[in-house]
């Protein structure tokens, strides 16, 4: 049972204050609870811990993710890897690139669940349509997919010098 199997992310998210990890723990559990036969794909990079949920092994078929950041304040975004073919009738998603949407969520009381549920329905939807080849579908996993050895130091801001 993958949602079960946690001891991966947790490892990952050791570094981070019980708050975020909680605010992790709940995005994931909300992801897991939707989408179990998808595969759940971790990437611990330089700047921050994403994980991602696919039909297959592929990043390119990743239909929504979360993310934090490290540094000061922890952002958190939950998005979209092909957010900006979603019908995001709310306009709840934020980016203007060719591919990526996302919410920042920092606030797990303000996360818009009923409308990213649909978003997500969405967005698996055209995930699976992506999928050219059926052997490409893989259910339930949980890889790690990327452990970078160098990782953001946390920069505390300098105080501002006192006018004299």
């Amino acid at each position: 049972m993958p949602k079960e199997e946690v001891a991966d992310l947790l490892f990952f998210l050791r570094m981070f204050p019980a708050e975020v990890r909680e605010r992790a723990l709940w995005l994931r559990d909300f992801v897991w609870d939707l989408y179990p036969q998808a595969n759940e794909l971790i990437y611990d990079n330089y700047n921050a811990l994403a994980v991602g949920w696919s039909p297959t092994e592929k990043m390119s078929h990743i239909f929504c993710s979360f993310a934090i950041y490290r540094g000061v304040n922890y952002n958190t975004h939950f998005g979209f890897y092909w957010g900006s073919e979603l019908s995001d009738t709310q306009k709840l998603l934020i980016g203007d690139g060719k591919q990526y949407r996302y919410l920042l969520i920092n606030d797990l009381a303000a996360f818009p669940e009923q409308e990213i549920k649909k978003l997500v329905e969405e967005a698996w939807e055209n995930s699976l349509a992506k999928v050219k080849d059926p052997k490409q579908l893989t259910h339930g996993k949980t890889m790690v997919k990327m452990i970078s050895d160098n990782k953001r130091e946390k920069k505390l801001k300098a105080p501002k010098k006192q006018p004299r």
